[in-house]
């Protein structure tokens, strides 16, 4: 019959998952320091300003010219008014929309990648300062297990029963083990350094996320890469038609506006004068089938980055399930470790009950359970950031 403090450890192992974190299916871009996210705001302002730019590039500007000419005959002050606005561009107006649209969207999902990114890191080392916590904490038992060694081996050796070499190792171990935590200290204060850099706010103060392993399909589906690269496609396949255009017919729609302030030109007797009408202009220029070919390059190129970025993402997606893969395998040995020591504390308390065992052996066994268990939860952070990895990746 399993002991109550069997029992309970095992439980304990099915908590360790939930004792870090809150579940969540997303980044949490809070973890940025707010001048950080400003700059993020500005960014997608900046892009919906050149997009409207964008949209109006086809809209020619009304020119207004004030001239004051003295010549030798006569002397004129006028303003000019003139509009020369394209109506129909064979295609070219829709085309120009189409693609400022296109554009906009490439923009803001690049801009989200950058930003997934950062997020990413930062919360990287978030899981990595809590992960060396646990790591410090387990050294500190390592070398608590090598201290208790020392004195052991100590013992041996006043009483004849070891030679004094062995003392001598036990010393530089449990050295090397404390030399290994003021390691570990100081990475753990250089993470902290880092995450400042980014985060606003003690790191303590942040809870870390939870998520839960996404399917293929779902990750190809909303993979922010392959969004981008379909984009990317759009925009080139709209451009390409704006090139083809520009060298097709254009209709335009003209007006003139005069107005006289002064002038001693006899010729002139109205203080105005207006004109409009329509023209058509199409350029005959040597270079258009280059310009034209290399938008369809530029397109051609565009899809085949597509099936190439989908390639990736995809083998990215493989890489990172056989690391969850190995890292479960991992789990799945490390709590079959710590059963093995709760059956065996339960042992060696019984003997030393009975005066078989000290309570060095009692202490080293139960150092080592807790190394065990702390173990899981730096495993179980380490899944933790593998799968930030695949999050980092998708809207």
């Amino acid at each position: 019959m399993l002991s109550l403090r069997f029992k309970l450890s095992l439980a304990a192992i099915f908590l360790v998952a939930s004792s870090f974190s809150s579940e969540t299916d997303k980044l949490d871009e809070s973890i940025l320091s707010k001048k950080r996210l400003e700059i993020f705001d500005l960014s997608k302002e900046k892009i919906e300003e050149d997009s409207s730019k964008l949209k109006k590039d086809w809209i020619n500007p009304i020119t207004y010219t004030y001239s004051k000419v003295y010549g030798e005959v006569y002397d004129t002050e006028k303003s000019l008014v003139s509009i020369d606005q394209p109506i129909f561009k064979t295609g070219g107006i829709y085309k120009a929309i189409k693609y400022a649209n296109a554009k906009r969207l490439y923009s803001h999902l690049d801009l989200d990648l950058q930003k997934k990114a950062l997020i990413k890191d930062t919360t990287t080392l978030l899981f990595n300062i809590h992960k060396i916590e646990l790591e410090i904490k387990k050294q500190g038992l390592l070398v608590k297990n090598g201290e208790i060694d020392v004195e052991r081996k100590k013992e041996q050796v006043f009483n004849g029963f070891a030679d004094t070499s062995l003392l001598d190792n036990a010393i530089l171990d449990t050295n090397t083990r404390r030399n290994i935590l003021a390691e570990l200290i100081y990475q753990k204060d250089e993470l902290v350094n880092q995450f400042n850099t980014y985060a606003e706010g003690d790191y303590a103060s942040f809870e870390l996320p939870k998520f839960k392993l996404l399917g293929k399909e779902s990750f190809l589906q909303n993979n922010l890469n392959i969004l981008k690269s379909k984009a990317d496609i759009s925009s080139k396949n709209d451009y390409s038609w704006m090139i083809i255009s520009k060298y097709l017919p254009t209709v335009s729609a003209t007006f003139d506006y005069t107005q006289y302030h002064t002038t001693s030109n006899p010729s002139i007797t109205d203080d105005s004068v207006q004109n409009y009408g329509i023209k058509v202009t199409m350029p005959l220029d040597t270079r258009t089938y280059n310009d034209i070919q290399s938008t369809r390059i530029d397109y051609l190129k565009a899809k085949l980055d597509f099936d190439n970025v989908i390639l990736e993402q995809e083998n990215f997606f493989k890489s990172k399930l056989s690391k969850i893969k190995m890292i479960d395998s991992k789990i799945s040995i490390a709590k079959n470790d710590y059963e093995l020591y709760n059956s065996l504390l339960d042992v060696i308390m019984e003997e030393k009950e009975a005066e078989l065992k000290t309570q060095s052996d009692v202490d080293t066994l139960l150092n080592s359970k807790k190394i065990k268990a702390l173990e899981l939860k730096i495993l179980d952070l380490e899944k933790q950031i593998e799968l930030l990895d695949i999050y980092s990746k998708i809207s």
